[in-house]
């Protein structure tokens, strides 16, 4: 008499075989959508240590072109 639609534990099973991941979803989208640097991009210009980082090392790749040019030219 336990027919499927009267068992109420049939209503609390997930529908998808793989579990949810709450915290990997956003990686999981970005991995799918091809998009993983422009992630990993994104949350280290939201850390303030690794913004000043990212513009240091900028900072640092333009002066020394900047400086090849110059005595390049300078010759």
């Amino acid at each position: 008499m336990d027919e499927p639609a009267n068992n109420p534990k049939q209503d609390t099973i997930p529908q998808s075989p793989q579990p949810e991941w709450a915290g990997l979803a956003e990686i999981d989208r970005a991995i799918s959508e091809n998009r993983l640097t422009e992630y990993r991009f994104k949350k280290a210009w939201a850390d303030p240590w690794s913004r000043t980082g990212i513009v240091v090392s900028t900072a640092a790749i333009l002066a020394f072109m900047v400086f090849v040019i110059v005595s390049e030219v300078a010759r």
